[in-house]
């Protein structure tokens, strides 16, 4: 790359911006990566927790279906879930972190009293009431457990974009441009001794010129002397 480089003053001041930018670049992008690490880490904190949420919740709520199904029936149990007329509803917004747009999961409606569940409360027992609220509790997690794990997922592929343009930089792009600025400085100094080297010879040359004239200018100083002066007698 950099014997492609015309070695002027001017594409020297041209690579030296480059440098100056790419280095401030690189530098944002440092900081940029190492605050979404630190992010991704909470985050990764958060979705452990969820999962285990998650994962209780998931059995809590199978162990109150099966007993719900083995004390009423599975037409029972099956009538009471037909039943529900209102459903839960689900609204995304989003929110920025760091410049990374992840998704804010809301759930509403989700967790109903005995009267909203559709079902009489007269023809159903308490494991019906059990299984419902388990499982309510488990789809609030469901939902929570969606908005982290594809936050995580956002967090974690702009983190290796962002590694990817700091590793760029830093590997490719700047050794390349510190290379072409060390040539152009190289090819200057060279042309900078050249021209000090052939101003050099200029003078000395110029000199050696004025100094053979001054010697002609001498002689024919003398020899004009020499004619002019009266012979002797």
């Amino acid at each position: 790359m950099a014997q492609d480089i015309k070695p002027t003053r001017k594409n020297l001041m041209e690579i030296e911006d480059r440098i100056d930018l790419s280095e401030r670049g690189h530098d944002t992008l440092e900081q940029k990566r190492d605050g979404l690490i630190m992010e991704f880490m909470d985050i990764l904190d958060q979705a452990q927790d969820v999962r285990e949420d998650l994962e209780g919740d998931y059995q809590t709520a199978q162990k109150k279906i099966n007993m719900a199904r083995a004390m009423e029936g599975d037409i029972a149990v099956r009538g009471a879930a037909a039943a529900l007329e209102e459903h839960p509803e689900i609204t995304v917004e989003s929110r920025n972190i760091m410049g990374v747009v992840v998704p804010q999961i809301e759930s509403s409606k989700v967790r109903k009293s005995l009267d909203e569940r559709g079902y009489g409360i007269l023809g159903t027992s308490a494991r019906i009431d059990e299984a419902a609220e388990a499982y309510e509790e488990l789809l609030e997690s469901i939902v929570l457990a969606a908005e982290v794990e594809t936050a995580m997922k956002k967090m974690l592929t702009e983190i290796e974009t962002t590694k990817r343009r700091v590793n760029a930089l830093e590997f490719k792009l700047l050794p390349e441009l510190y290379e072409g600025k060390e040539y152009i400085d190289q090819k200057l100094e060279e042309q900078e001794r050249e021209e000090i080297f052939r101003m050099k010879k200029v003078k000395a040359k110029k000199e050696e010129q004025e100094e053979e004239e001054e010697e002609e200018d001498a002689a024919d100083a003398y020899y004009l002397d020499e004619e002019e002066a009266p012979a002797d007698d």
